[in-house]
């Protein structure tokens, strides 16, 4: 490894992990109108209480991996394995719904809308950012703060321009008339909490940060914050310059709503720029599904093979993993519009993302119980406050997408399986107690 990242990497990587997941987002909130907004008011809420707690765990264990390593201290290793499995699946999984968004706002430049066509350029920038990983985590995620201004002051300018352009009509509900008041609320906060998916990402590559204590709780919840200042005020703009029966078919929104309030060509600068903030959030992504995989690895939870590292430093079995089975998805949805293929994976991914923060809430509370001191009220009320909020949306997500998110849990019961079974052969007959998995010297 050639070197370690600082602030301004980690805070690229916490902010554009999560824009970049978002930035369809308004065309998909387009049919819940006014619902949208307060929609973002309770996910940023809970978003930034889970960023604060997140902080704290990676301040008390530094370990790369990110929250199988906090899980692991708490519960032992079979719950660590799962979680970690459970959130190294789903961020490459997660992965193909930025990777559509992005091609959807190279369409405008392109001028193509074959389905083919977005496949091979779906399938182009998978390999791209899987290259650039495996050069390391430094090359993966060095940022300087000019280039995070250059990507993020035009998303910015965009919905603020579009607030002269503001109609309140424009926020009409126009979803199914059969849904009640609660279960419109209920899509609007699985779709707006999606936005805020990846904060955590940071943590996964502890150990490769400069004055990891201090930089990570930083970025994390400084990020998380400007984040939702954001998100909040793009929709505000681009739902209230465009008409919601109009936004709802939109492939790309920022670059729509440029068109819109500009005119000429400026859209196609809009649509560029809002492109390569994707394909940075899949790079955000794609290194730390890279680190998750390493981290469990080292702790001797995955096969040796995931630990297997470059020169570079770059887990290289575990990247290109990641990559190849981030295609499959991208096949298997490669004749939907695009709204439908973000939202197919949308649905898949925030409710297993749910079960790995509910399991880090729990270790949380977990680990603040130690008779050596007492903590103090606000970090149990973070705690506390970010289980209530994560159990909240699960306990108001569909039942058949609770089913889904556990498939992707059990997916993991193989190698589990297997690393147990040669755990046990290769301990001695006398130790039958002994943890299925050497504990890492």
């Amino acid at each position: 490894m050639s070197g370690k990242i600082g602030f301004w990497s980690v805070f690229e990587l916490v902010t554009i992990s999560q824009i970049g997941s978002g930035l369809m987002l308004p065309a998909n909130l387009a049919a819940y109108g006014h619902f949208s907004l307060v929609g973002w008011i309770m996910s940023s809420v809970g978003a930034v209480l889970l960023a604060v707690m997140f902080a704290l765990l990676c301040t008390r264990f530094p370990r790369t991996g990110g929250p199988h390593a906090y899980v692991q201290e708490a519960f032992g290793r079979t719950a660590s394995y799962f979680t970690g499995w459970t959130y190294w699946v789903i961020s490459w999984v997660s992965t193909s719904a930025i990777i559509i968004s992005a091609v959807g706002y190279i369409l405008p430049l392109i001028g193509s809308h074959s389905h083919y066509l977005n496949l091979a350029l779906e399938i182009i920038i998978v390999a791209v950012i899987t290259t650039i990983n495996l050069r390391g985590v430094y090359s993966a995620g060095n940022a300087r703060f000019i280039w995070i201004v250059f990507k993020m002051i035009p998303l910015l300018l965009v919905p603020i321009c579009a607030l002269f352009f503001f109609d309140k009509s424009n926020f009409t509900v126009v979803t199914v008339s059969t849904e009640d008041t609660s279960s419109l609320f209920n899509s609007v906060m699985l779709l707006t909490f999606w936005g805020f998916i990846g904060f955590e990402a940071a943590t996964a590559a502890a150990a490769d940060v400069k004055d990891l204590r201090k930089t990570i709780p930083r970025a994390l919840i400084f990020g998380t914050i400007f984040v939702a200042i954001v998100y909040f005020i793009s929709s505000l703009g681009i739902m209230g310059a465009i008409p919601a029966d109009e936004l709802i078919n939109s492939a790309a929104p920022y670059s729509d709503t440029a068109k819109l309030i500009f005119g000429g060509k400026w859209h196609l600068i809009v649509s560029f720029i809002a492109c390569i903030v994707c394909i940075t959030a899949v790079n955000a992504w794609t290194l730390a599904s890279g680190q998750i995989a390493l981290g469990l690895a080292q702790d001797r939870l995955l096969p040796k093979q995931f630990g297997l590292c470059n020169k570079h430093g770059a887990p290289v079995f575990a990247l290109i993993l990641s990559g190849v089975g981030t295609i499959p998805l991208l096949i298997l949805t490669h004749h939907e519009s695009l709204a439908e293929k973000v939202n197919t994976v949308i649905d898949m991914s925030v409710t297993a993302f749910l079960f790995v923060y509910i399991i880090s809430c729990l270790a949380y509370l977990k680990l603040l119980v130690t008779p050596k001191r007492k903590e103090p009220l606000w970090k149990w009320l973070c705690g506390v406050v970010s289980l209530c909020f994560c159990l909240w949306i699960v306990f108001s997500t569909p039942l058949k997408t609770i089913g889904v998110a556990t498939i992707f849990v059990l997916s993991g019961l193989p190698i589990y399986l297997l690393q147990r079974m040669n755990s046990k052969s290769t301990q001695p007959s006398d130790d039958s107690q002994t943890p299925y998995i050497s504990e890492t010297p």
